[in-house]
């Protein structure tokens, strides 16, 4: 069994994820910014949705928006395909999330959003993949390469999709105003 060191290996995962988001930053568009627009003149909530590491990259994305002013929610495509698009209104914009943009639970729902007129947009990794192309804003996520050796694990496509969704985050706060005593107020249990 050969030697592996540690440090090189942890070095180069970190450097990998790096040039992931570096390159999301590149990929921050006209597109993009309509999209925040969208959801900043939104009546109703940003819903997120995303299924497996993406969707605990959803829920983070949903809890940040929420924190930091902009009303949201993660709500589960499995779930939701089983009655919680109850949970969706008409007044709201979904955000959806995946790296293959063939996720069959969030294109199992893509039907009943667009019956409520629900605008789309989509963090999501492949170009020209059915997710992509039914969004009605498509953000591109796609990244050159995962950072697990093997190429299969979601990790460099993880971090840029949180980063875009930071991006867009903090954006929306600057855009409504969003202030230290408007966070503190959203925080009552926190030590800021």
């Amino acid at each position: 069994m050969k030697s592996l060191d540690i440090k090189t290996i942890a070095k180069k995962v970190i450097q990998i994820e790096a040039e992931a988001v570096s390159q999301i930053q590149k990929q921050i568009n006209n597109e993009f910014e309509t999209a925040v627009n969208a959801i900043l003149n939104c009546d109703g909530r940003l819903i997120v949705s995303g299924m497996g590491k993406s969707g605990l990259i959803s829920q983070k994305i949903a809890s940040t928006m929420a924190s930091t002013g902009t009303p949201a929610q993660f709500v589960h495509p499995g779930e939701a395909i089983h009655g919680d698009l109850g949970m969706i209104t008409d007044k709201d914009i979904a955000l959806i999330i995946s790296n293959s943009g063939e996720t069959i639970e969030l294109i199992h729902i893509l039907p009943a959003l667009k019956d409520k007129n629900i605008k789309v947009i989509g963090l999501i990794g492949k170009k020209g993949s059915t997710l992509a192309l039914q969004s009605d804003y498509f953000l591109d996520t796609s990244v050159k390469k995962e950072a697990c050796t093997l190429d299969l694990a979601p990790t460099a496509s993880t971090t840029a999709t949180l980063a875009m969704g930071d991006a867009i985050a903090i954006c929306l706060l600057e855009l409504r105003g969003f202030d230290k005593n408007d966070f503190a107020k959203l925080h009552p249990g926190g030590m800021l």
